[in-house]
């Protein structure tokens, strides 16, 4: 296997760029659209889960539990194959891989807001109805801002999972990151060199935000 290493040169950068730096928009707008749509769905999941109602612990058990005993690659191509067809018409490979992954992450992110629910003190919450707050109120004003600041890292960290998943979307047609670099395989009739380029730019992004986490959990362990 021979590399030509003059693909990496400066001279080069402007047609790398042109393939790649559009798939990295994709790639990170995914990761943010999931994680937000994630955290949100996720929490109301959570919250049934912990809820007195069985019908509501039962459905929020079936749908996390069903969804994560697939792959989230059959869950992508589920979505894309089948709901256009119930649709009756199709939907758009990056609309697709969007939906999917907010449902599907949901699942992982109600399980961290779940643990983090329980891991506030039980006399908060019964501070909070000494004084006469409902469910809700005790819920958004006492237990889950505590929940939410313990959960922070396992979030950051589920987040560059999730940053490596986006990669998924390749299958369905969706120009993410790798999609752009398959592109310049294409282009340049050099897949070594740009996967091989995939690969390191793919390590920069998770190593950086890995330190980033490990940085901010080392300041919430002094700040406690």
């Amino acid at each position: 296997m021979n590399i030509d290493y003059t693909f990496f040169a400066p001279e080069n950068w402007n047609l790398i760029s042109t393939y790649v730096l559009k798939g990295l928009g994709f790639s990170l707008l995914l990761t943010v659209v999931a994680t937000i749509g994630g955290i949100f769905l996720g929490t109301i999941i959570a919250l049934m889960r912990l809820s007195n109602s069985k019908v509501l612990q039962w459905t929020a058990a079936i749908y996390v539990d069903g969804l994560r005993s697939m792959p989230l690659m059959l869950v992508l191509l589920g979505f894309f194959l089948v709901v256009p067809f119930l649709l009756g018409h199709p939907l758009a490979a990056e609309t697709c891989a969007i939906i999917t992954f907010v449902l599907f992450e949901a699942t992982y992110f109600s399980e961290i807001v779940r643990a983090g629910i329980r891991s506030v003190s039980s006399g908060q919450s019964q501070a909070g109805q000494a004084l006469g707050m409902t469910y809700g109120q005790n819920m958004r004003l006492i237990v889950l801002p505590q929940a939410f600041r313990n959960m922070i890292p396992v979030f950051l960290t589920q987040v560059i999972v999730l940053f490596q998943d986006t990669s998924l979307v390749y299958v369905i047609g969706a120009y993410d990151l790798l999609k752009g670099f398959s592109v310049l395989s294409s282009n340049t009739s050099r897949p070594v060199e740009a996967y091989l380029l995939a690969a390191v730019v793919y390590f920069i992004i998770c190593f950086s935000l890995s330190r980033a986490v490990k940085a901010y959990q080392k300041r919430v362990a002094i700040i406690r």
